[in-house]
């Protein structure tokens, strides 16, 4: 049974490699009281496994707008959740979301949200990509439309490099959710 400030969130994974963190963003939800679904995107599949997310989530996972039972995921996961949280959301992500290209199942019902629904991004990427303008017209977009960003932090990114492009951490997402 839910409490009175458990809410359904749905946590969209797309492809950046801080889709490890996933099943402990997943985990800090579900210590808050939170019901948690994932939707894996296809890039995300092979970053972090979909029986992970199952386990930790007890729930199956949505990867694809096509399943064979004649349901409608995108309309279907829209409308069960509260809340939205991509993460990560890597730059590809963000600008497809930005120009409402929907092209899988994470973008396509990030279109079908109905818009009182809060979305919150965690962008992760090498600082370099981060930092680029056309990177922040996209989140200026999304933000005009009431997204909220979990900004990046600092820290050592698996490409070897350091500075602002870390996804948060996952208490801090979970926290961000509300």
């Amino acid at each position: 049974m839910r409490d009175d400030m458990a809410m359904r969130i749905l946590l969209g994974i797309s492809g950046g490699i801080a889709a490890y963190k996933s099943p402990e963003v997943v985990r800090a939800l579900k210590k808050r009281g939170h019901e948690v679904r994932c939707v894996l995107t296809a890039s995300g599949a092979k970053l972090v496994s979909e029986h992970a997310l199952a386990a930790v989530s007890a729930q199956p996972v949505a990867t694809s707008m096509w399943p064979s039972d004649g349901h409608m995921p995108h309309i279907e996961l829209a409308r069960w959740c509260e809340r939205l949280l991509i993460a990560p959301a890597t730059a590809d992500c963000l600008a497809k979301l930005a120009l409402g290209l929907a092209d899988d199942l994470l973008t396509t019902l990030f279109l079908a949200l109905e818009p009182d629904r809060k979305i919150i991004l965690a962008p992760a990427m090498n600082p370099v990509m981060w930092q680029k303008p056309i990177v922040q017209a996209h989140l200026a977009t999304l933000k005009s439309w009431g997204a909220q960003i979990a900004e990046p932090v600092e820290g050592l990114l698996a490409c070897g490099e350091s500075g602002i492009g870390a996804m948060s951490d996952p208490d801090a997402l979970a926290a961000a959710v509300g």
